[in-house]
C-alpha cells in the first residue's frame, strides 16, 4: 500500500486525549471525531490538512487512555499515515483494528521536516521524503495485517473471511 502526502510534525508523549480530546468522546461518528483531530494540539490542524497527509511523531505516540476513537479521529480527518519513533503498544494494535497504517522509523522522524512531501509504501517498508530525496526504512507488514488495513480494519477483515468461507 502507497500514501503520499505532506507531514505534520509532533513531539514526544502524544496522547490519546491530545489526539482526540475527551470532550468529543460522546459520539463515536467518524466525520465528527475528525473535525477534532489534534484539535488541542492545533485548533486548526483539521481544517489545514489535505487528504493523504502523514503524521511524523516522536516516541510514544498515542500514549493514555486505551480507545478506538483517537485512530478513527486521525483516520476520519484525512491522514493517511502516521510515522513515529514509537507507539504506545495499545494505540498501535488499535490503530491497525481501525485500519490506521502507522510505522516506525527513528530514522524517518529525524529526516522529516513540516511541510515536507513524503511518500510511504508499507509493502516494501519504505518511506520517502520526497522533499530531500531521502529514503529510510521502516519494518514493512506482515501479510495479515496489510490484508486488515487493505479492508479497512479487523471487523471488515473478519466479515469479508466469514463471507469467502460461507460462499
Amino acid at each position: 500500500m502507497q500514501y503520499k502526502g505532506r507531514a505534520w510534525k509532533f513531539g514526544r508523549d502524544i496522547d490519546t486525549d491530545l489526539i482526540i480530546p475527551a470532550r468529543y468522546l460522546k459520539t463515536s461518528d467518524p466525520v465528527e471525531l475528525g473535525k477534532h483531530c489534534m484539535e488541542d494540539a492545533d485548533p486548526e490542524f483539521a481544517s489545514k490538512i489535505s487528504k493523504g497527509d502523514i503524521i511524523i511523531a516522536e516516541e510514544n505516540f498515542g500514549c493514555g487512555s486505551s480507545r478506538e476513537h483517537a485512530p478513527i479521529a486521525i483516520k476520519a480527518s484525512g491522514i493517511s499515515c502516521v510515522i513515529a519513533k514509537s507507539f504506545a503498544r495499545i494505540f498501535y494494535r488499535n490503530s491497525i483494528n481501525m485500519g490506521l497504517p502507522i510505522l516506525e522509523s527513528e530514522e524517518a522522524v529525524n529526516g522529516i521536516n513540516a511541510g515536507d512531501e513524503v511518500q510511504v509504501d508499507t509493502d516494501k517498508g519504505e518511506i520517502v521524503n520526497l522533499t530531500t530525496g531521502k529514503v529510510y526504512k521502516a519494518k514493512p507488514f506482515p501479510e495479515f495485517i496489510t490484508n486488515i488495513i487493505k479492508q479497512g480494519g479487523l471487523i471488515n477483515y473478519v466479515k469479508q473471511k466469514v463471507k469467502s468461507q460461507a460462499g
